[in-house]
């Protein structure tokens, strides 16, 4: 299943909420001063009515102004006091969020990197991006603040609860009976909130996917004229979020209010009674002053609750998505002893890694994409010797890509081994063959930066010297020259503010300073401008010289001259050879190969 098809319907679960614990471990302190700080502002905040008591039965009632020095000094301190500890317990409130909040998009992006190639096959984008931001955003502001405020509000209440049983009992019980009301209404409320909030969630990363599809794919919409097709699309998905959005807000608008009603309608009750229990001389006017406003205070730290109540229901989702992330495990994984041996791929143990000399064994090698149900290879066996170019043709979607992702460890066999340098790859880290791998893709993907700071990914220790080497080798120099800044000119977001071919030689330059053993390239000379095509062939007979190669192919005549070449049809491999072999055979290859000679040589007379 697609991890956006997923459907969440578990109600409040403890279990959920404890996979935050390792995030919050080290922010425990931090939690712990909050918390505390929290606790004395409503300690403090209980018994201001105290004072107002005091001040109404010491002062007003007798008429006289004895000792109001001293009670207006405590009175005074107590609210410094208070400001103090609000001003502490802000700065860690907005510390934890921001820190909580890093720690975990970084848990996120770091799982994201150890999962596996398939993973990104069937994930869009804006899936992830709403699970690594929008998602911890709130996780974080809700850890943060509405715990906390939580914990006071509950605090405050059920103090206040305790100053009125202590002040009159008959008056308290008139405000405590409104309790399990409100729980019983928060019971029937959740559920649904739970409900059409996680809707919500999944509609918002529908939208972010959108987002990021109409953002990428702005050109091809322009050019097919499919702008109103796509405003239909993305007016259907936000219709539907501002459905569910007004779902939740109209069970929260029911709920929130009802609290309320019930508040006011106890608060009116305990000033009636109040008031004639004065009359009679029952209760002093100052106990009554108190009494009252802790029952017209208790109102807001009640909604409080609910309000704080609901945003925890309503944040499940989130934790959810999170975790679910956080849970994906990757396709293929190193076994404990290779770990052991040679790390991970974010701590790698790279002085025991051995030289890598080239030389690829399929043997016996049977294939089958983890969501099909067909054997793409079946008892397949090729041996390529190091420093090889083995070239793999066909019509599009025919498997090209499939041999290359195999040698690779992008996939695993199903059955057999792929031995590199005789020895089971399974045997050793991903990282060290990765490590050891140069990939261009038809479009070669470029990160927002400099030319310079593009090619130095290849090896990021490499001198400015270094680099420019690498780019002179295979000609990107050229590129270079064009560009105002030159060396430090910006290449803009994925190198849109180069041509195709011009990306081509910039990843070239960096696969030459990462000097791979065995480099994969894959179409890479299926669309290119014709100033820059001699300057790309020239680069990639330097990039294959003394590597072993596989040479994905779209224009077979760029293949002449590999070692070994391999014909793909329906997945399967259906011939091999050199290309003489394979012409004389007057099989599929010798088709193919007459057929776009044929195709050339009628565009050459056109031009």
């Amino acid at each position: 299943m697609r991890i956006d098809e997923k459907e969440y319907t578990s109600s409040l679960n403890l279990g959920t909420w404890k996979r935050l614990f390792p995030f919050l471990r080290p922010f425990r302190k931090t939690f712990a001063l909050i918390v505390a700080m929290n606790l004395l502002c409503a300690a403090i905040d209980i018994m201001m009515p105290l004072f107002q008591r005091t001040a109404i039965d010491s002062f007003i009632l007798q008429n006289t102004t004895d000792g109001l020095w001293l009670f207006a000094l405590v009175y005074g301190g107590t609210i410094c006091l208070q400001t103090l500890f609000v001003i502490i317990f802000t700065r860690g409130s907005m510390r934890m969020e921001m820190n909580l909040g890093r720690d975990m998009k970084k848990a996120c992006f770091v799982h994201l990197q150890g999962l596996s190639f398939s993973y990104y096959n069937t994930t869009p984008v804006g899936y992830i991006l709403a699970r690594v931001m929008s998602d911890t955003n709130r996780i974080a502001g809700l850890m943060a603040w509405s715990i906390v405020d939580l914990i006071w509000c509950t605090t405050y209440v059920l103090g206040v609860f305790v100053a009125m049983l202590f002040l009159n009992v008959k008056l308290a019980l008139m405000v405590i009976v409104i309790v399990p009301i409100i729980a019983l209404l928060t019971g029937f409320f959740q559920k649904r909130i739970l409900f059409w909030n996680r809707r919500i969630r999944k509609q918002n990363s529908k939208i972010t996917s959108a987002y990021n599809e109409g953002i990428m794919g702005a050109k091809t919409s322009k050019t097919l004229v499919i702008e109103d097709q796509n405003a239909k699309e993305f007016d259907e998905i936000t219709e539907d979020m501002r459905r569910s959005g007004v779902r939740a807000a109209r069970l929260n608008a029911v709920f929130i209010p009802l609290v309320l009603l019930l508040g006011a309608i106890a608060s009116a009750v305990v000033v009636r009674r109040g008031g004639q229990m004065v009359l009679e001389q029952l209760v002093l006017l100052g106990t009554l002053s108190a009494f009252v406003s802790y029952a017209t205070g208790i109102f807001e730290p009640i909604q409080q609750i609910a309000r704080n109540l609901a945003e925890i229901f309503s944040i499940q989702p989130n934790i959810e998505r999170v975790m679910d992330l956080l849970d994906e495990k990757p396709q293929i994984v190193d076994t404990p002893k290779v770990i052991e041996k040679y790390g991970t791929t974010l701590e790698p143990k790279r002085e025991n890694w051995e030289p890598i000399r080239g030389d690829i064994e399929f043997r016996d090698v049977s294939f089958q994409y983890p969501d099909g149900n067909e054997e793409v290879l079946s008892h397949f066996n090729l041996t390529v010797p190091a420093g090889a170019t083995v070239a793999i043709v066909g019509e599009t979607g025919a498997g090209k890509s499939t041999l290359v992702n195999l040698a690779c460890r992008f996939f695993e066999p199903t059955s057999g081994q792929i031995l590199i340098d005789g020895k089971d790859y399974r045997e050793r880290s991903q990282l060290w063959l990765h490590s050891s791998l140069g990939y261009v893709l038809q479009s070669p993907h470029l990160f927002t930066g400099t030319v310079m700071e593009n090619i130095r990914y290849g090896r990021l220790d490499a001198t400015d010297e270094e680099v420019m080497a690498a780019a002179k080798a295979v000609s990107a120099d050229t590129v270079v020259e064009k560009l105002e800044n030159g060396w430090q000119s910006d290449v803009g977001e994925g190198g849109d503010r180069l041509s195709t071919g011009e990306k081509q030689l910039i990843s070239f330059a960096r696969a030459v300073l990462a000097n791979p053993r065995i480099f994969v390239l894959d179409e890479a000379t299926s669309s290119i401008d014709t100033q820059t095509e001699q300057l790309i062939q020239n680069a990639i007979e330097y990039l294959l010289r003394d590597r072993t190669s596989f040479l994905i192919a779209h224009r077979l005549s760029t293949i002449r001259h590999a070692d070994m070449i391999l014909v793909v049809r329906d997945g399967k491999i259906i011939e091999q050879g050199k290309h003489e072999e394979l012409l004389k055979k007057g099989g599929y290859y010798s088709t193919l190969y007459r057929k776009q000679f044929e195709e050339e040589s009628s565009m050459s007379v056109l031009r």
